[in-house]
């Protein structure tokens, strides 16, 4: 079975929020929902995660610009944003998707995924790891 498909099979029987997947074994899986599961795979798995598959159910610029930043060879979400779909390709990410929406909203439903506006103006990956690093750190 190829590293993506596993991803979305563990991602789907595990009831996981993510799941990464390299050479036929899960390097990292979460149920916590947010950004916090890919900035801690980042931290934990570092330069492992390069060419890696990663399947996450919902992947707005801000999930797109981390897993570009870790390396990502393939992203699945179950949910992606136009702004996602937009910055995997750019970064020469393959991806595949169930869903596409304008945007990432809130989890009220009501307004823009605060990290979606963190990363609004990012220009690099770097950037965008920076200011969602920073805020989690702020928070803790």
């Amino acid at each position: 079975m190829k590293d993506l498909e596993l991803a979305k099979n563990l991602l789907k029987e595990n009831a996981l929020s993510l799941a990464i997947v390299k050479a036929g074994r899960l390097l990292y899986g979460t149920r916590e929902h947010s950004m916090i599961g890919m900035v801690k795979a980042i931290e934990s798995h570092g330069a492992e995660l390069i060419g890696a598959s990663v399947a996450d159910r919902v992947v707005g610029k801000a999930a797109a610009m981390l897993c570009r930043y870790a390396g990502v060879a393939e992203v699945y979400a179950h949910v992606i944003s136009e702004k996602g779909l937009r910055a995997l390709k750019e970064g020469g990410t393959k991806v595949e998707y169930f869903k596409i929406v304008p945007e990432i909203l809130d989890r009220n439903g009501r307004e823009t995924c605060p990290f979606e506006k963190l990363v609004a103006n990012c220009g690099s990956e770097e950037e965008c790891y920076k200011r969602i690093k920073e805020y989690f750190d702020s928070t803790q």
